[in-house]
């Protein structure tokens, strides 16, 4: 799975000067997003061997990126996780202008009591990175591993490894699809409230006959889920359609996901319905870790018969 860039790269450590309140943002191409309220970093540094710790600047309101039961929104967490991995790939190791990052697996674990949404306290990212694999004197993929901490307490952690590829070793691994795009008729949504959204356009799932199945949706009209054209639907799509996927499979329970391991197998294509299903799992190792309360659920997308991706998911159910 790739999430890709064709915007340029910079070794400044000095943050871009955003006439707009709170603290100013990294350069969005840093990370990917050509929208500067779609950027949560502000400043980063070099703390030790292939150790960084970078500055979350929390967004104040946003479109997307809402507030869910009163806590900071798991999607947020994810985006902070992606974000932060991209501006060290390309700040601090140098991948170029234009590359494509391919994104195998993202995964976070977050605690609830301590994120807030109404709480703006500064929150620091300490960034690991291990199995750091060059090609000559270039970067070619790497894991990083991240804990964010505020007040002194780790609020979430997460991890995720990726791989870089040039323009040209890119096209040649789309073959055919290097060139694709979304077809425009995109099928009806589910209702917005049942996936924890309050528009039409923020639903990636549309229904089927089964209960426990939908078919993503592709609005690329969202800018904040479609930020620039894209050969294939793009990795963070699908982790927040696996978010709705577990919202909308426990139906009046007020879940808040704690805890996600996603890992990407293939490209999800625009050519082609892609089924999204969900289950719910027993839990076995993880029970003597996690409150007896939690849901678990095994949510996976296939294509053209083939499995897109794979995740496991637990939440808490939360009171009104």
């Amino acid at each position: 799975m790739t999430i890709s860039t064709d915007i340029g790269v910079t070794t400044h450590r000095q943050p871009a000067r955003i006439a707009q309140s709170g603290p100013p943002t990294v350069p969005s191409w840093l990370v990917h997003r050509p929208t500067t309220s779609d950027v949560f970093l502000s400043d980063w540094e070099k703390t030790g061997t292939d150790r960084f710790a970078v500055t979350l600047r929390w967004p104040e309101k946003h479109p997307f990126h809402t507030a869910l039961h009163g806590l900071q929104p798991p999607t947020l967490i994810a985006e902070t996780i992606r974000q932060a991995g991209m501006l060290i790939a390309h700040a601090e190791f140098g991948v170029p202008v234009g590359y494509h990052f391919l994104m195998s697996d993202l995964n976070y674990t977050i605690e609830p009591g301590l994120l807030d949404a109404d709480d703006r306290s500064p929150v620091r990212i300490d960034v690991t990175c291990s199995a750091v694999r060059l090609r000559g004197s270039r970067l070619s993929g790497m894991t990083c591993h991240m804990v964010l901490v505020r007040d002194g307490r780790v609020i979430a952690t997460g991890d995720g490894s990726l791989t870089c590829t040039s323009p040209a070793a890119y096209r040649r691994l789309r073959g055919a699809y290097a060139d694709a795009g979304p077809v425009h008729s995109v099928p009806d949504p589910v209702h917005p409230a049942l996936v924890g959204r309050t528009v039409p356009d923020d639903v990636l799932l549309a229904p089927t006959k089964d209960p426990s199945c939908w078919t993503l949706r592709a609005p690329t009209t969202n800018t904040t889920l479609f930020a620039r054209p894209n050969d294939h639907v793009p990795g963070m799509v699908l982790m927040e359609a696996v978010h709705q996927a577990a919202f909308a499979f426990v139906d009046r329970t007020r879940l808040y996901p704690t805890s996600l391991r996603l890992r990407f197998e293939r490209y999800a294509e625009f050519d082609a319905p892609c089924l999204i299903q969900a289950q719910a799992v027993s839990r076995t190792r993880s029970e003597a870790l996690s409150p007896s309360d939690t849901i678990s659920l095994r949510i996976t997308g296939h294509q053209s018969g083939r499995r897109v991706f794979l995740a496991v998911l637990e939440g808490l159910p939360v009171s009104s």
